[in-house]
């Protein structure tokens, strides 16, 4: 598989696996790619995330566990839009990631561009400027 030149590296306060297992399970045509832990040779690293590969909606991305020993805080400086193709995947998306986490922005109309915009914050710390396009009449 190549990398593309640029490409979103996550780091997360030592849930990187369940963060990928969630997004993977949200967004469509998802997969991870490759997944690779820490292992006993490392017993207070043994589990975490070292590294791993992953596709979301067709996209690499990649991420670890941030294992030195100070949380890493995530904040809306940085956020990943996504544009949804429909109500029901801007409900998917909306839902699963607010889930344990913050709405910075709820669900609103943002004419003419946005029949539906929403900010959300997920219990990783990552943040998703979700939005669903108006549709053409």
């Amino acid at each position: 598989m190549k990398i593309p030149k640029i490409t979103t590296f996550l780091m997360f306060n030592g849930d990187a696996e369940e963060a990928v297992q969630l997004y993977t399970s949200l967004f469509e045509d998802s997969e991870i790619i490759t997944m690779v832990k820490y292992d006993n040779t490392t017993p207070q690293y043994e589990g975490k995330v070292q590294h791993t590969i992953f596709k979301l909606n067709g996209q690499v991305f990649m991420a670890i566990d941030n294992m030195n020993g100070t949380e890493i805080e995530m904040n809306p400086a940085m956020s990943l839009f996504v544009t949804a193709k429909d109500q029901y995947e801007m409900d998917i998306l909306y839902n699963g990631l607010k889930d344990g986490g913050a709405i910075l922005m709820p669900k609103t109309e943002m004419q003419p561009q946005y029949r539906e915009f929403a900010w959300v914050q997920d219990k990783f710390g990552v943040n998703f400027q979700l939005a669903l396009p108006e549709t053409k009449k």
